[in-house]
């Protein structure tokens, strides 16, 4: 374990895979993942089953109904909320009965949880009125803290059943969005008012801070906003270094290093690339990026762990495999060999 309390110098997953089964993902998943397995979501199966509508089981005293838009609170619990409780239930049973079939009780080996995080989530969840939340202050403060709760509750339970402990990330691919008032309004004419960066800090805060094990905060945002996550208490910050460029992004990622983030660096594509890709191919620009910010190589398998870009669920099942043997070749390039990789 890295200083951060994560797993370092291994390999994991960001969160969705594609098809509908959850004991062949969960299958996958454990075997594959042998640092550190996650629970997958498989949004193919449709409404709750996504990152949005998993929340609608997480949340507590606060459920979702549809509308043609995505989601929206409801004043009671509906069909949606039923459904992704169900949903989540089976994920759960179907993670328990891979981690003992493949004799992991008890075992040390560490398990990873994903949840939208509460400021993506009151972007993406309309009101009655069909503003979304973000709109609506106290609204907004009321959704996170629910989810704070209900998180707290789910890492309780997942710990319990798999006698494991638990790493949470939480998924803020509209942060960019909401930091620059970029979001749709309810109507195509207006647009939602940029929530200031001492606000959004403390709306996700209100969840990182209520939880008591290690905390990754992810962005699939290009260009990720890493001078905001890193002034945040997560042990971890998620991205793809591709979509890091100029020098506010490395001098944000090196101020994150310095301050003790580890980082969890998606490497591997999250579809298939047109050509062939080889593990060096992958490993190379982790190499060039803690190059270019100064630390040692050695850091690759001290203070990083290897990711997918993104979630799989877009591409074949065959591509997820494939890149999650990639991603975990990739980890091990780091901490075999890190100094035969190209120079920076």
């Amino acid at each position: 374990m890295s200083l951060s309390g994560l797993p370092a110098g291994i390999a994991t997953g960001v969160g969705s895979w594609p098809g509908t089964d959850p004991r062949e993902a969960a299958t996958v998943i454990v075997g594959e993942l042998t640092g550190l397995p996650h629970l997958v979501e498989l949004p193919a199966r449709g409404v709750g089953a996504d990152m949005v509508g998993r929340a609608s089981a997480l949340l507590v005293d606060l459920r979702f109904d549809t509308t043609p838009r995505g989601y929206r609170l409801a004043a009671r619990p509906g069909s949606v909320s039923r459904r992704a409780s169900d949903l989540l239930r089976t994920d759960l049973d179907a993670l328990q009965e891979a981690w003992e079939n493949a004799g992991l009780r008890g075992s040390g080996r560490p398990v990873k949880v994903q949840a939208v995080g509460p400021l993506t989530l009151a972007a993406q969840v309309e009101l009655a009125g069909g503003h979304r939340v973000l709109t609506d202050r106290g609204a907004v403060r009321d959704l996170a803290e629910s989810l704070a709760e209900g998180l707290a509750a789910h890492i309780a339970e997942v710990g319990s059943r798999l006698d494991a402990e638990v790493v949470l990330q939480l998924d803020e691919p509209s942060l960019g969005a909401v930091l620059a008032g970029s979001l749709r309004g309810a109507s195509v004419l207006n647009t939602v008012a940029a929530v200031p960066e001492p606000e959004a800090l403390a709306i996700l805060e209100t969840v990182l801070a209520s939880q008591s094990v290690p905390t990754v905060v992810h962005s699939c945002a290009s260009p990720p906003p890493l001078a905001f996550l890193g002034r945040t208490s997560a042990a971890a910050l998620g991205f793809d270094p591709a979509a890091v460029s100029g020098t506010a992004g490395l001098d944000a990622l090196g101020e994150a290093l310095d301050g003790g983030k580890h980082l969890v660096l998606g490497l591997v594509p999250a579809t298939r690339p047109a050509a062939a890709v080889t593990w060096r191919e992958t490993a190379e620009p982790g190499a060039r990026l803690v190059d270019r910010l100064g630390f040692p190589r050695a850091d690759l398998a001290r203070r990083v762990t290897v990711s997918p870009a993104c979630g799989l669920a877009a591409g074949p099942l065959s591509w997820a495999r494939d890149a999650l043997r990639l991603a975990v070749d990739t980890a091990k390039a780091f901490t075999q060999d890190p100094e035969s990789l190209v120079a920076g």
